[in-house]
């Protein structure tokens, strides 16, 4: 298991490539990696292109604008972890974003992903 810490001082710029990476390589565009990332934290287009390539990956959840009250309905499993039974809230965030890249990565529909209640 990664140690939670070292996730959370990762950088964002880091993290980033790796998610967009992960789903362009199964066909799918970037625009559909920044509509996940959007929907489940609030940032706009706009924020999301300007983040300070110093900012963490904690930080960018932690100054998520407007976190999605529908993520509460992301249910299944990311690495062997069930995402809705991980007890450290600044990781369920993390890996809810995995699922849903995950999610795109394996072509499911755009409009499925993004949880409407």
């Amino acid at each position: 298991m990664m140690d939670s810490e070292r996730v959370f001082r990762m950088s964002f710029a880091k993290v980033y490539p790796l998610l967009l990476n992960k789903a362009v390589k199964k066909g799918r565009t970037q625009e559909e990696v920044d509509a996940v990332i959007c929907w489940l934290t609030g940032y706009s287009q706009a924020e999301l292109d300007s983040l300070p390539p110093s900012m963490t990956y904690g930080s960018f959840f932690l100054h998520a604008p407007q976190p999605n009250p529908n993520r509460a309905l992301i249910k299944g499993t990311v690495c062997g972890v069930r995402v809705e039974e991980v007890s450290d809230p600044l990781m369920r965030e993390i890996r809810l974003l995995d699922k849903l890249i995950d999610e795109l990565a394996k072509g499911k529909p755009l409009d499925k992903i993004l949880r409407k209640g």
